[in-house]
């Protein structure tokens, strides 16, 4: 009676320890600072919008806008804990809209063009590693260069023109909602379970941090660093396509210029989170608070009809300020 007493205190004991070091996580002073920042966030615009800010409607754009980013920023952040950076999801995205758009438009079923369309997201991954991993290019120059090519090819595919879509389902998939909930922003939500699982709770996961953090570890302990860096790649590029189809969804077409600065949004969210462009430190959940620092920031200009192009003036210096973070953190780390 006494031992089993003794067992559920402290089965009870490891649950309140689980809970503590959760919420001694989510405290430490990194999350604690991205914590405030989104609180004062959502104070300021409140007042400044005449408490239209935070309202139901408006999280629900703001979770909406976040999805598409979100996805693109998942790759990302595995890239840039693996010592990697990928610049070509804004392309990538934009191409994959345009060609399902033309594969939907010339009788294609979504339930075979969609996954084609993703599939073909796959190969572009396969093509960035294989010129990091192969030809020893620097990701940056890589990256950018597919960046190019897949921007210009998606102006090509379409003669420059939108490629419109009447698609029912298709158009669901950008615009529909389940239970009352936006179909991007579940597929958002589902994504990020799996992978923040992955990234924390698997081997895969493990040798992300190691190639990135230590290379050298990573090789004595046999890990194959160019097959973890494909994969991811392939992720990223796997992620741009799906969220070039919800947004061509969302549009009711495909755009060749849409997406733009997509990759700019990932990786300054990724940043701001707390992931070392160092490689080797930072979390999922980080990258989610940052991602919702920036899109709420980017929400908040709009609602009050800030022009967009000071829009695009206030992104760059949130970049500065999550590199500027950035450098600070690694610094501590280093003493």
């Amino acid at each position: 009676m006494i031992s089993s007493e003794s067992t559920i205190y402290q089965g009870s004991r490891t649950a309140k320890d689980k809970v503590r070091e959760f919420f001694r996580q989510i405290f430490t002073s990194d999350k604690l600072g991205l914590v405030i920042a989104l609180l004062l966030i959502i104070i300021v615009f409140s007042i400044l919008t005449g408490n239209k800010y935070f309202t139901g409607q408006n999280i629900i754009n703001i979770l909406i806008s976040s999805s598409i980013v979100g996805l693109v920023a998942i790759g990302e952040c595995y890239l840039v804990i693996s010592g990697q950076i990928d610049l070509s999801p804004g392309s990538v995205a934009a191409f994959s809209g345009v060609l399902v758009s033309i594969l939907l438009a010339r009788g294609w079923h979504l339930l075979l063009a969609l996954p084609s369309v993703v599939a073909f997201g796959c190969f572009i991954g396969l093509l960035n590693a294989t010129l990091v991993n192969k030809l020893k290019l620097e990701p940056f120059i890589a990256t950018l260069a597919t960046m190019s090519i897949f921007r210009g090819l998606a102006y090509i595919i379409c003669g420059g023109k939108a490629v419109f879509v009447t698609d029912k389902l298709f158009l669901k998939l950008g615009a529909g909602r389940i239970l009352g909930i936006p179909i991007p922003v579940i597929v958002f939500i589902v994504m990020f379970a799996i992978f923040i699982v992955i990234l924390s709770r698997t081997r895969f996961g493990r040798s992300v941090y190691m190639v990135g953090g230590n290379p050298v570890a990573a090789r004595l302990a046999g890990i194959n660093a160019a097959k973890v860096r494909t994969k991811i790649y392939m992720i990223t590029s796997a992620f741009s396509a799906l969220g070039g189809c919800i947004q061509a969804g969302r549009m009711s077409s495909g755009q060749p210029m849409s997406s733009e600065g997509l990759e700019f949004d990932a990786v300054t969210a990724v940043v701001l989170g707390g992931v070392a462009m160092t490689g080797g430190v930072g979390t999922l959940g980080g990258a989610l608070l940052g991602l919702m620092i920036l899109q709420g920031f980017n929400n908040g200009l709009m609602m009050m009809n800030v022009p967009s192009f000071w829009q695009t003036v206030s992104r760059g210096v949130l970049l500065i300020a999550a590199l500027s973070f950035d450098f600070i953190r690694n610094r501590k780390r280093n003493k």
